[in-house]
């Protein structure tokens, strides 16, 4: 079973999509905290989950699996390095145990991460494709 991520920063829509659908994604599981800013351009919630109706692909918003205010601001103000924010988001993953309330191994098929970051080295959503793969025998995660 394959996990992919994406960022939709620096790609523009027919990009984005394209990618999406030569992976064979069958639903997007947003888990940014703020998904209505105007600066997501085609990425905002409403607009995002229209377009990918429009290719048949699935959309979930899920904040649980997102960062706190707290350390997200840290980290975007340099307040905290990336091993702190990562070590933090680590212990907000353990603490909130969403292997129980999210469900992101799509029996309909492959599901994608999605967030704002480019590249997912420096990423929560490298971090939660991470957590589910360590939580269940023979996952891959692959970014797109």
């Amino acid at each position: 079973m394959e996990i992919f991520t994406i960022g939709f920063a620096k790609k523009n829509l027919k990009t984005f999509i394209k990618k999406l659908a030569v992976a064979g994604v069958k639903k997007v599981i947003d888990i940014r905290l703020h998904n209505t800013s105007q600066l997501a351009g085609y990425a905002k919630k409403d607009d995002l989950e229209y377009i990918l109706s429009l290719v048949g692909i699935g959309y979930e918003h899920h904040p649980e699996l997102a960062p706190t205010e707290e350390i997200l601001d840290g980290y975007k103000k340099k307040k905290l390095s990336w091993q702190d924010y990562e070590r933090k988001f680590k212990d907000i993953l353990v603490q909130r145990n969403p292997i129980q309330s999210v469900k992101i191994m799509g029996e309909q098929g492959p599901i994608c991460l999605l967030c704002a970051e480019d590249k997912p080295v420096q990423c929560h959503r490298r971090l939660v494709a991470e957590y589910y793969a360590a939580h269940r025998e023979g996952v891959q995660i692959r970014h797109l």
